[in-house]
């Protein structure tokens, strides 16, 4: 077997690949060659930076310049005598330090538990049997069987793939799925662009697919820019350097005033150990015991109102440095963006509809000029989106009381703007299950599928405005009946759509009798009703602490 680390997979054929990893993709590898692997590769998980001993992370929380002038005044008033003036700075301390810790403590809790969730299973072949393993035990060679709403376990070459899309928003930026294939690429091509692999972390919204396990652990694409984060050295924020600055200020001024007091008192012909008590006494009274205790409190409320709001902030400073942040320039959109699809306009027979509500939350309403609309007035409205809810692999679930999507966010986005309407996922679905279908596919831009509908099927299919405008003739009204399409209103609507942002799908049907129990290419070629249009957008997601400006390719700012 090559060794997989200075092996570019994307460059290489898929029988190529399986002959660098010495498997079979048939039987795939068996017991002993799995165990002899993992010897070698160790377990398929990223290491874990050593974490830093509790006792030492408390006694972190001391090492603040502000601190250690406080303790040089603890010290002080205990040898003056003044033992309620040391007690009462020494608590401050004290409490300042202990409430710095337990919120480390929590924020890291927090982190590992997160950690803990990206472990999960994978389906593989091995000894020619499909198996269901932790993929923490995958080996480089396992031969992996993905599907819709899986999480891939490891960087595999892909070998055999069917309409296979994957959310690789996490690793590239990008929001939109990225369609697969098994093409060879040229080696020097992006990671964003090598659509025959399949990458660790990233998620299957729709397909299935084969891969080889190339890469594990640490040698993942995920687990290369875990460590470059694990390396990166610590920097102080906008706070720590004014706190820093403003202590030597503090400790210069008193010792400066403690000086002069000192000095004054000796000339006036004081006893010197009667001045420097006063001057001490003086030093002492000046220090802002209060600060330290005051700046970590309202930093904690901070971390908490950002918890509140699904952050995890570990550092204390860090929320400080968050709230300074007046402008972000970025030239991506994917990593500004919610990663929610979310419809905004509706055109059906022949008016346009605004959706009210962002995300997956199946809140809000649908409006014509304004005034909230009744579904049951609007038959085409309602043909639209229930072909946008049957077309559809997608669906919705809870998840720590929020919804969450289990697919495609752009189907996910249509069965938000149905549900908003009205009509529900599974009760829709059991009215009128489904009988064929043709999957998605990046050559077609379409989707179709087959459903029963009382005495007859109807086909619904959803996709790319251009492929399916050309095969309708024509449109459903509100009246339910149909008339001629004008494909240049069509047209114009769609450009207005896509001139505010919206991604724009078209949404169409044809009405089939009893005897159609397959779907294949013929049946949605021509003879479709036009039903309408929905424009969605993936909404930016600014942080809710500060408004922000966003400018393209520049280099990010804070005050």
């Amino acid at each position: 077997m090559e060794n997989p680390k200075t092996t570019s997979w994307h460059s290489i054929d898929a029988e190529e690949a399986k002959r660098s990893l010495g498997v079979s993709v048939e039987t795939g590898l068996n017991a002993a060659e799995v165990s002899k692997r993992q010897a070698v590769g160790g377990p398929n998980r990223m290491s874990s930076k050593r974490g830093t001993p509790a006792w030492l992370k408390f006694l972190q929380q001391f090492h603040q310049p502000l601190v250690y002038i406080m303790l040089v005044a603890v010290g002080v008033t205990a040898s003056l005598g003044e033992w309620v003036d040391a007690v009462v700075i020494g608590a401050i301390v004290l409490i300042n330090a202990i409430v710095g810790f337990l919120q480390e403590t929590k924020a890291e809790t927090a982190i590992e538990a997160l950690a803990k969730m990206v472990v999960t299973e994978a389906t593989v072949r091995r000894e020619g049997k499909k198996q269901r393993v932790a993929s923490e035990s995958l080996v480089v060679g396992d031969v992996v069987l993905l599907q819709s709403g899986d999480r891939v376990p490891a960087d595999m070459r892909l070998i055999e793939v069917r309409s296979l899309q994957a959310d690789e928003s996490a690793l590239t930026g990008e929001s939109l799925p990225v369609t697969k294939q098994l093409d060879v690429l040229p080696e020097g091509t992006e990671l964003a662009d090598r659509t025959n692999l399949a990458f660790a972390g990233t998620f299957i919204t729709s397909g299935q697919a084969e891969g080889i396990v190339c890469l594990i652990g640490d040698q993942t694409e995920t687990g290369r820019i875990a460590g470059l984060i694990a390396g990166a050295a610590e920097l102080t924020t906008p706070l720590t350097k004014q706190i820093a600055r403003f202590s030597q200020m503090v400790l210069w001024v008193i010792l400066g005033l403690a000086a002069l007091t000192f000095a004054v008192g000796v000339l006036r012909g004081e006893k010197p150990a009667g001045m420097f008590m006063a001057a001490v006494a003086l030093a002492v009274g000046a220090i802002p015991e209060g600060l330290p205790a005051a700046v970590t409190i309202v930093l904690a409320i901070g971390v908490s109102r950002m918890a509140r709001r699904q952050a995890i902030i570990r550092k204390l400073p860090a929320v400080e440095t968050l709230g300074s942040t007046t402008i972000i320039c970025s030239d991506k959109t994917g990593t500004l963006t919610e990663n929610q699809m979310t419809v905004r306009e509706v055109l059906a027979g022949g008016r346009l509809f605004t959706v009210t509500g962002s995300g997956y939350e199946p809140k809000g309403e649908l409006s014509l000029d304004g005034s909230a609309v009744k579904l049951e007035e609007h038959a085409a409205l309602a043909e639209c989106l229930r072909a946008g809810l049957l077309c559809n692999d997608s669906q919705l679930v809870i998840k720590d009381g929020r919804h969450a999507v289990q697919g495609d966010p752009t189907e996910a986005a249509l069965i938000v703007a149905a549900e908003k309407a009205g009509l529900k996922h599974n009760a829709t679905h059991r009215e009128s299950p489904r009988v064929d279908m043709i999957p998605f596919e990046s050559e077609h831009m379409f989707r179709a599928t087959l459903h029963e509908d009382e005495d007859e099927r109807v086909i619904y299919q959803v996709g790319a405005l251009e492929r399916l405008l050309d095969r309708c003739t024509d449109v459903l009204g509100d009246d339910c009946q149909t008339t001629a399409l004008d494909k240049a209103a069509v047209l114009r609507s769609a450009d207005d759509m896509a001139s505010h942002g919206l991604r724009v799908l078209a949404m169409v049907r044809r009405q089939v009798d009893k005897a159609h129990d397959t779907l294949d290419h013929s049946h949605v070629a021509k003879d479709l009703t036009f039903l309408g249009l929905q424009g969605m957008i993936d909404p930016h997601a600014p942080p809710p602490w500060l408004p922000l400006r966003i400018l393209p390719k520049q280099v990010s700012r804070s005050k």
